[in-house]
């Protein structure tokens, strides 16, 4: 019997890669994920709703209802994080094999968020490059007051650039062992992120226009505040990156949620580039 079980465990063990166990993490976090956003719609058409379907009790009850949402997502993604990392980390199933294609993985992710912003993108240059009747003639349209590119939106690219060199230095710091000087760039590049979010919504609650102002409102808060989420998102991951280097999680040689994070950091950068150039600008 124990030459058996030896046989079993040797022949399991025969691969590199990872054959995950079964978890209710990805579903839960969908359902919660869905259900946060059909609320959310529910909280922005709320008025309209109410003379449908909805009494006034259950309405002022939706008002607060996508924080609690919300707080399951979370609760849900933080459940399936913790798991990846202790089968990383503890339990050692990410070999390098299973490392180049979570690599490989991520990069694909990445292409898909900028073909997700190329499409924001083309909306803008379709309508900037040749203005129908609707609007004028003239971009921006008539009575629009865009913001001084040269005041806030300035300032924020500076942040934003900077936390990419911050950010690269942290990397730089662990590849060569220097464990102390890369919490150094991660705290600096985390504090960068708030600054830069906090910036754009203090620009938001100044802007002469709204969302609600025709095509050239639509998609300056389309593009910028999906951009300002990619900042949230890639904030969250640097913190996370910061508390798993307090615990001695990554070495010289094992570092991959650090390198994912910081290569949709830089993604962030590039985007929030290009989007300073053509909409600021």
């Amino acid at each position: 019997m124990r030459i058996n079980n030896f046989f079993l465990l040797k022949n399991k063990h025969q691969h590199p890669f990872h054959l995950v166990n079964s978890s209710l993490w990805p579903i839960s976090l969908s359902f919660s994920l869905l259900n946060f956003f059909l609320i959310l719609i529910a909280y922005f058409n709320y008025f309209a709703l109410a003379s449908i379907t909805w009494d006034l009790v259950f309405i002022s009850w939706t008002i607060y209802s996508p924080i609690f949402y919300f707080l399951i997502f979370f609760f849900f993604f933080t459940q399936w994080m913790l798991d990846i990392i202790r089968e990383s980390t503890f339990e050692g199933y990410h070999t390098f094999a299973v490392q180049i294609g979570l690599y490989y993985g991520m990069i694909l992710f990445i292409i898909s968020e900028i073909m997700f912003f190329f499409s924001f993108f083309w909306a803008f240059f379709h309508t900037s490059l040749s203005p129908n009747i609707y609007i004028g003639y003239i971009w921006p349209p008539l009575y629009i007051n865009i913001l001084d590119p040269f005041s806030l939106p300035l300032w924020n690219t500076v942040i934003l650039l900077s936390s990419g060199v911050t950010i690269t230095y942290a990397h730089k710091s662990i590849l060569v062992g220097d464990r102390y000087t890369s919490l150094d760039g991660l705290i600096w590049t985390i504090l960068y992120g708030i600054i830069f979010t906090f910036i754009q919504g203090y620009e938001y609650c100044f802007s002469s226009y709204s969302i609600n102002d025709g095509i050239f409102g639509s998609l300056f808060f389309l593009l910028t505040g999906f951009h300002g989420i990619h900042v949230l998102i890639g904030t969250l991951f640097l913190i996370v990156c910061f508390f798993r280097q307090l615990e001695y999680h990554f070495t010289r040689q094992h570092h991959l949620g650090l390198e994912v994070s910081i290569l949709y950091w830089h993604m962030v950068d590039l985007i929030w580039l290009f989007l300073f150039v053509c909409v600021y600008l």
